[in-house]
């Protein structure tokens, strides 16, 4: 991994580098993709089938055959073993208690004139949840899709997962249930997102696909956005940390670890005033790994793509990790709330020694869905928000028309536009 520090002579050229961390070839893939999304709105179920024939090697015979039966959702959260169902259900608790706090409200203003101004907020009538599948499914981004939709009181929830082989996954399909959720399709990559945003003679058209994936999927995302809305286009997960002389280093190198073990393109960056504490979590990482069963991966990550950079006080550190933006960011410091008004560009903030971000992939409350690749400078983190929209609400009375209608009309005639000028006018008494 580079070890460095903001003194060193090729510090701006390694640091840009890592700003580079996010970026995906998406570009290679939008003809694949493009041709994937055609074909899926084209020939609907036909070009489902066929697609999924060729990535999940089963071929569906029926279109029945594309939807999760209810009952083996059923099943799959009765055979749960009692200590995983209780935590999945703290999960959901969580989840649901901190998203309830997001959901935003109409409101209406009326003026001293009467005229009433407003904002109505509104759920949207279908969302479609992403959630990849096979062996590395993950119950965990499920709620973190799910909850939030039916907070906003999404009606209808679609989600799709791949099934390799036709075997959906146990755990998935019990978090399914958990949760309520009845649409489930046995549809993956981005064939599944062109279904749900244009909709085949199964599954239906959405207004909103979230949920990770890989960069077929980010791609088919990106290129259906407009049609239907998006989360985000996330990219590989990532961790950043600052640090200082008070953090335990075995901690944080199994933080560090904690997002590498993902995949191969995870990236984990310490930035500390401490050089003593990043010569400890150097040292630490390698005797974590020996132990990791995911040893490959993550040290291919490790040593790929993170990074320890030694920076010559605090106030730096926290300026390197703004221009990061990293999608987590861990703060271990004795009085981390000291340091919080300065960090301005974060996914998610995980504050002290006793708060590693792995508590909050799981049953911390906060969405774990995250923007990636230094996009937390203008993206939020998946929220109520996401399966809401708002309407202006406007009413004016006849006294409020004669009070700014003149206003108005002056500027739509200097704009050129007559009808609008006119259609204010006839209000007021004095069209021409």
């Amino acid at each position: 991994m580079v070890f460095t520090s903001t003194t060193a002579a090729d510090f701006d050229t390694i640091f840009s580098n890592l700003l580079e961390r996010g970026k995906m070839d998406i570009e290679h893939v939008t003809a694949i993709v493009g041709g994937i999304i055609k074909e899926i709105r084209s020939e609907q179920n036909t070009a489902l089938k066929r697609h999924i024939a060729k990535f999940d090697q089963w071929t569906p015979e029926k279109d029945e055959e594309l939807k999760i039966n209810a009952d083996a959702m059923a099943q799959a959260y009765a055979q749960l073993e009692p200590e995983l169902k209780s935590a999945l259900h703290l999960a959901y608790d969580r989840i649901k208690a901190y998203h309830e706090k997001q959901l935003p409200k109409s409101w209406f203003d009326t003026e001293s004139n009467g005229t009433i101004l407003g904002q109505k907020v509104t759920p949207v009538d279908r969302a479609g949840l992403y959630i990849p599948g096979g062996k590395a499914a993950y119950p965990s981004s499920l709620l973190m899709n799910v909850i939030p939709a039916q907070v906003a009181g999404v009606e209808e929830i679609v989600v799709c997962t791949p099934t390799p082989e036709n075997e959906p996954n146990a755990l998935l399909l019990a978090a399914c249930h958990l949760c309520g959720v009845t649409e489930v399709y046995k549809v993956g990559g981005a064939s599944a997102i062109a279904a749900m945003a244009y909709g085949t003679e199964t599954i239906p058209k959405v207004d909103v696909i979230t949920g990770p994936g890989n960069i077929f999927v980010a791609t088919a995302k990106k290129l259906v956005f407009g049609d239907v809305n998006i989360d985000m286009i996330a990219g590989p997960s990532e961790i950043g940390v600052l640090a200082d002389a008070s953090a335990n280093a075995n901690h944080i190198a199994i933080d560090l670890l904690s997002q590498a073990e993902h995949d191969e393109m995870a990236s984990s960056i310490l930035i500390t005033p401490s050089a003593e504490l990043a010569e400890q979590v150097n040292l630490e990482i390698e005797a974590w790994l020996q132990k990791l069963p995911r040893e490959q991966i993550a040290r291919k990550s490790i040593v790929e793509r993170g990074a320890i950079i030694v920076a010559r006080d605090m106030d730096e550190a926290v300026a390197l990790m703004n221009e990061v933006a990293p999608e987590h960011l861990e703060v271990a410091t004795d009085n981390p709330f000291e340091l919080l008004a300065s960090i301005k560009h974060a996914g998610a903030i995980f504050l002290g020694h006793y708060t590693p971000e792995a508590i909050g992939d799981y049953v911390a409350g906060p969405n774990h869905t995250l923007p990636t690749g230094g996009t937390a400078r203008f993206y939020s983190p998946l929220g109520v928000e996401n399966f809401m929209k708002k309407s202006s609400v406007i009413a004016f009375s006849r006294g409020a028309i004669n009070e700014i209608g003149e206003a108005c009309a002056l500027i739509a005639h200097t704009e050129g536009l007559t009808a609008h000028e006119q259609s204010v006018r006839v209000r007021m008494g004095n069209a021409e």
